[in-house]
């Protein structure tokens, strides 16, 4: 990562930093090391108001450069930030929300002179939510990577193939195009594998995860995806993997059919890419979430198919949301949601009907909020392609 880039996020962290009268971060989570140093390490990157950041770092040890320091246990910072003559903070911020316990009170008796605050987790959120150039460039070659992945799916299937079969064969077209595997999502309770891959009545099974359609998965251990379903004619198959390619979350589903499906699916899905196409001419800077979220509301509900909007037994109150290092970032597309669109937002928006006895269909995209609307970023076929 260029050092002019990282430079340009750790300032967006300051200035929301000097609203609150922070005089330091201390940042050791994972996805905001990657944010922040542009890259996973074991260790501590300090961030004064005003002064160069330092990395104070465990493993690995072959990296060497200005401003970095090995450390062995955080009970030294106090020292080595004396040693590189900065003063110790007044105010100093951890990741309340993502550290354990133990670690967060540990790092804070480090610093016992300091106001220390629990508000890292929810001021970084709001820094990275607010894409640079840089972001939604990678962003744009992910969703290249995505495409070309998708478009390699019908030569997978084979006629008695179980969803998890076809899972699998997917997965490598993803792997095999650059897909990093692990898709990261925010919050202690969301897990997920990749993503999913859904057809028939598995599509309705209610999911304790908060995505919009859940799966039951293989194991209670994993409740969400492949169940093992037989692919059946006349059944709907929703692929939606994450297209993680470097480091940025990616989000996109399509949807195939094992030999033609009843009319009333495809009709389905043309409300679904209708809701898309109102809420991308509806979306600008300004805009409201929540009148997002209306707007689809609204156009379902005419089309007649507000029932099994969403899901069925268990509905997902949401049509997007704001995607980067991690899935389930801001914005959300959701009722009550007042936040308003900034240009640089990026987000997946996924209008989907499930039809029992059938499966889902619907699309989901990635798009980037530009100065006037939205770009889309992820480019592929979106009617319903027969295998």
């Amino acid at each position: 990562m260029l050092q002019p880039e990282l430079k340009v996020r750790r300032d967006k962290i300051r200035a929301l930093m000097a609203q609150q009268s922070i005089d330091a971060a201390l940042i050791t989570c994972n996805v905001n090391l990657i944010y922040t140093y542009g890259r996973v390490v074991s260790g501590y990157l300090y961030l004064p108001l005003n002064a160069p950041a330092r990395l104070f770092i465990k493993r690995p040890n072959n990296i060497e450069g200005e401003h970095i320091h090995p450390i062995r246990k955080p009970e030294q910072l106090p020292e080595l930030l004396q040693e590189c003559g900065l003063p110790m903070p007044t105010k100093l911020m951890l990741e309340g929300d993502e550290l354990s316990f133990s670690e967060y009170n540990r790092l804070a008796a480090c610093f016992p002179e300091a106001e220390v605050v629990p508000c890292g987790t929810s001021l970084i959120r709001k820094a990275r939510s607010v894409k640079t150039n840089i972001e939604i460039e990678i962003f744009r070659r992910s969703g290249i990577a995505h495409a070309k992945a998708y478009d390699q799916i019908p030569s997978v299937y084979r006629p008695g193939m179980t969803d998890l079969q076809f899972s699998v064969e997917v997965e490598r077209l993803m792997r095999l195009e650059g897909c990093l595997g692990i898709f990261r999502v925010f919050g202690q309770s969301m897990e997920i594998y990749m993503g999913s891959v859904l057809t028939g009545d598995n599509a309705t099974a209610p999911s304790p995860y908060d995505f919009a359609l859940g799966g039951e998965g293989l194991d209670p251990s994993l409740p969400g995806g492949a169940n093992g379903t037989l692919l059946q004619p006349g059944q709907s198959v929703m692929v939606d993997l994450g297209g993680n390619f470097h480091g940025y979350m990616g989000d996109m589903s399509r949807v195939f059919s094992i030999g033609k499906l009843p009319e009333e699916a495809y009709a389905a899905h043309q409300t679904c890419l209708e809701i898309q196409e109102a809420v991308a001419a509806k979306a600008k800077p300004g805009t409201v979430c929540e009148d997002l979220y209306n707007t689809a509301i609204d156009i379902v509900t005419k089309a007649g198919f507000a029932d099994n909007f969403m899901g069925t037994e268990q509905k997902a109150k949401f049509i997007g949301h704001g995607i980067g290092l991690e899935i389930n970032e801001a914005p959300v597309l959701a009722p009550r949601m007042k936040q308003e669109l900034e240009p640089g937002m990026v987000f997946a928006l996924e209008p989907k009907i499930v039809l029992p006895g059938v499966g889902p269909v619907g699309i989901e995209n990635s798009w980037a909020v530009t100065a006037d609307g939205l770009e889309k970023l992820t480019l592929c076929k979106e009617e319903i392609i027969e295998l």
